[in-house]
């Protein structure tokens, strides 16, 4: 079984359980109010944490840089938005995880280094430049300028 089984096999019956073991000392509408109370305060919070990591990436755009990294803290906002509209305290535990800057920021990074290993993989004319990465876009880059003219046109002889 890979890993990924194992998470969506399991972490149902972990949150089950949880709830089950939390409404059983708290109350089954104190237990349904918290995970509710949670689901706010993460959404509230993944808004106002969306809208900064959105200023950061315009701000990169406007300076004609590639905004690889708030690209990937946005897919991981996305992310924790699920997580914490799922019912279950296992699920909001990692959604506010990545709502926390230091810890969004570090996945993220390992998030973009393994796209750079992945293209290297499946690019043989990777040079090793990290992803986003200035010289590696101005490398592609060629200037030039062509004229057409009539003899340019003409069939080639035989």
């Amino acid at each position: 079984m890979g890993p990924w089984f194992l998470v969506f096999f399991l972490t149902p019956i972990v949150e089950m359980y949880l709830l089950i073991e939390v409404g059983g000392y708290i109350g089954t509408l104190q237990t349904i109010a918290l995970v509710m109370l949670t689901a706010v305060i993460g959404i509230a919070l993944l808004r106002r944490q969306g809208l900064v990591t959105l200023t950061r990436g315009i701000g990169r755009l406007q300076r004609g840089e590639v905004p690889a990294q708030e690209m990937a803290e946005g897919i991981l906002l996305a992310v924790a938005g699920a997580l914490l509209i799922t019912p279950g305290f296992v699920t909001d535990a990692v959604g506010f995880g990545f709502l926390l800057p230091s810890n969004r920021a570090l996945v993220a990074r390992w998030m973009l280094t393994r796209v750079t290993l992945l293209s290297a993989e499946f690019d043989p004319h990777h040079q090793g430049t990290r992803f986003g990465d200035q010289a590696d876009a101005k490398a592609r880059i060629f200037e030039g300028e062509f004229q057409r003219s009539e003899e340019n046109d003409k069939p080639p002889a035989d």
